[in-house]
Order: structure tokens, then sequence, then C-alpha cells
């Protein structure tokens, strides 16, 4: 299950949760969601932190090209 986008992952992150909250599951199978969740929130995060990565290069371009 790879998710490409934020948004894709934010929706998988609250399906997963959805999941876990459910009591008739088995000790194991949460354990596996919980696992799968956390990966999920990891790669989401590394979107972020990419976003914004790419959001100062893009500042700090656009203050370069207006100080010329």
């Amino acid at each position: 299950m790879k998710n490409n986008t934020f948004e894709e992952k934010l929706k998988n992150s609250k399906e997963l949760l959805e999941k876990l909250m459910n009591p008739d599951i088995t000790l194991e199978e949460s354990v596996k969601l919980y696992e799968d969740g956390l990966k999920n929130i990891k790669d989401a995060q590394k979107l972020i932190e990419d976003a914004k990565t790419k959001i100062s290069i893009i500042e700090q371009s656009n203050q370069n090209m207006e100080s010329e």
C-alpha cells in the first residue's frame, strides 16, 4: 500500500485509526496497524519537510532576484 501524496497518507492514517478503534480486532492486528500508522506518519512528515525545503529555496531565489 503505497500512497504518493500527503493527502493520501492523511486519508490512510484516518482509516488506520478507525480500524484501531475497533474493539474486535486482535492484539496482533492492532500492533500491525500501529506499525503501519507510524510508518505512514513518518512518510507524511517527510513530505512536509520536503515541501518546507522547497518553499525556502523558492523564497531565497525570489529574494536574490529582487536584490539584483
